[in-house]
C-alpha cells in the first residue's frame, strides 16, 4: 500500500507506515529506520534467524544494522562484528574495502579490524543488513568476509529495494519499492 506521505509494509508480521523519500527528481524511497523499534528488530531477528543455515558469526556494516545484528546475536547466542565506516584508535591493521551506497552520498570506507578478522577467519559468517538496495554495501562486507577466508552462508535483510528483491543469493523479509515521482 503507497500513498504520497507513506508506504506501507509488513514486516514478519509488524506493520509499519514508513515515509516516502525523494531520492532525486525522479525516484524516491520508503525510508526504513530500525533504531528504536524494538519489536520489529526482534520479529525480524527471529524470521531471518530461522532462514539462514548454521553459521558461526554474523558480520554487519555499521550503523542502522547494528540493533538487528544485536538481536540476532542475542538470539542465537552467536557473536557479531561490525564492520565500521571510520578508523577507530583501538584497530591495529585494518583492513578497508572502498563502498559507494544509494542512500549515502559520496564514497565510503567499510573497516575491518584485524583482530576481528582473525577471530572470524574460516568461519561461518551470516551477513546481515537493514535494507538492501545497489548490493555495493553487502558486497563490500563480503570482500572483508573474503580478506579472512570466511564461508558467508548466507547473506541476509530485512527488506530489498527494486531489482535486489528479485536476487537469489540474499534473504530478504519483504520489498520496498522504487517509487516513480
Amino acid at each position: 500500500m503507497s500513498n504520497n506521505e507513506f508506504y506501507t509494509v509488513d514486516i514478519a508480521g509488524v506493520k509499519r507506515d514508513l515515509p516516502v523519500c525523494p531520492l532525486n527528481e525522479h525516484i524516491s524511497i520508503a525510508g526504513f529506520v530500525m533504531f528504536g523499534d524494538v519489536e520489529l528488530t526482534v520479529h525480524a531477528a527471529k524470521e531471518l534467524l530461522a532462514r539462514v543455515p548454521e553459521f558461526d558469526y554474523i558480520l554487519t556494516p555499521e550503523a542502522k544494522s547494528i540493533p538487528l545484528a544485536y538481536e540476532m546475536s542475542r538470539q542465537s547466542n552467536k557473536k557479531y562484528f561490525v564492520a565500521r565506516k571510520k578508523d577507530k584508535v583501538y584497530m591495529k591493521n585494518p583492513v578497508r574495502v572502498k563502498v559507494k551506497s544509494i542512500t549515502t552520498n559520496g564514497e565510503q570506507t567499510l573497516i575491518l579490524d584485524s583482530a576481528d578478522g582473525e577471530q572470524i577467519r574460516g568461519k561461518r559468517i551470516v551477513i546481515v543488513d537493514d535494507v538492501i538496495s545497489t548490493g555495493e554495501s553487502l558486497r563490500a562486507v563480503e570482500q572483508l568476509a573474503e580478506a579472512f577466508d570466511c564461508n558467508v552462508v548466507a547473506k541476509t535483510a530485512v527488506l530489498a529495494e527494486g531489482e535486489a528483491f528479485t536476487r537469489k543469493d540474499i534473504t530478504v523479509l519483504g520489498e520496498l519499492p522504487l517509487i516513480k515521482n
